[in-house]
């Protein structure tokens, strides 16, 4: 995925920092994507010592989004047989959102 981004730099000129999961603390791969594609990992950690769930900054941020998307039920299951479309859609999703709430 870091490649096909690469690839569209372009196109996201202002993307420098990347939040990823635990999964992907590790110092190599910091190091990797650093000196490969100029991006800054931001590692989103659980807080040392909690149990249950635990409210992460950022990734609600996500999970928020994913849940106005799904409002939309185009975007529910998988139509599309190019990804262009489907990044079609989300984009006349967030639109619509916007518009909504600019009304």
């Amino acid at each position: 995925m870091l490649h096909q981004v690469q690839d569209e730099r372009q196109r996201l000129p202002h993307l420098t920092r990347i939040w990823v999961d635990g999964g992907f603390s590790g110092v190599d791969f910091l190091r990797w994507v650093t000196d490969t594609f100029a991006l800054v990992l931001e590692t989103v950690l659980r807080p040392q010592g909690t149990k249950g769930f635990v409210l992460l900054p950022k990734r609600w941020v996500v999970e928020r989004t994913y849940g106005w998307l799904h409002w939309c039920r185009r975007l529910n299951v998988d139509y599309e047989r190019l990804p262009e479309s489907s990044e079609a859609f989300i984009y006349i999703a967030m639109i619509r959102i916007m518009l909504r709430r600019l009304a």
